[in-house]
């Protein structure tokens, strides 16, 4: 059974400034939790990520991911291919300006390759929503004002 999670955060940064962050795969460790390397396989003509390869952890378990980025003026998408730990994986961020700030929705589906216990799927989900959400606020914040 697929796996869904979804939350909204609020950023004090223009979407462009959210969406180059982002388009940072090598940095990506520095910020998410669960992400313990990044590497872009090969780059679209405007230089922004095609296919990133990963390694994440999450509760324990280690995965080797290869990722194809599709990106819009306002999103980003992602889709895995399958691996030993899932069937699938898709995650989007879109974007919604709020006058100077940004509204990111983080969307994120995954196809477990066996059934989980429920309460292992909520702590996984929040690991995943905090690092994917609140990691990325942190990050964009400290590289939008140092020191801070």
């Amino acid at each position: 059974m697929a796996v869904r999670a979804s939350r909204e955060i609020v950023i004090d940064a223009a979407p462009e400034v959210i969406l180059e962050a982002l388009a940072d795969v090598e940095a990506v460790p520095t910020w998410s939790s669960v992400h313990r390397r990044a590497h872009v396989v090969d780059r679209y003509d405007d230089g922004r990520p095609h296919h990133v390869k990963v390694t994440v952890k999450v509760l324990g378990l280690v995965d080797h991911e290869l990722l194809e980025y599709h990106w819009g003026r306002d999103w980003l998408v992602w889709d895995a291919d399958s691996t030993p730990q899932q069937h699938a994986q898709h995650v989007e961020y879109t974007l919604y300006p709020e006058g100077d700030k940004t509204r990111v929705r983080f969307d994120f589906t995954m196809e477990p390759s066996a059934p989980l216990p429920e309460f292992l799927v909520k702590r996984a989900k929040k690991t995943v929503l905090r690092a994917a959400t609140e990691g990325l606020r942190a990050y964009i914040m400290a590289a939008v004002r140092p020191g801070a």
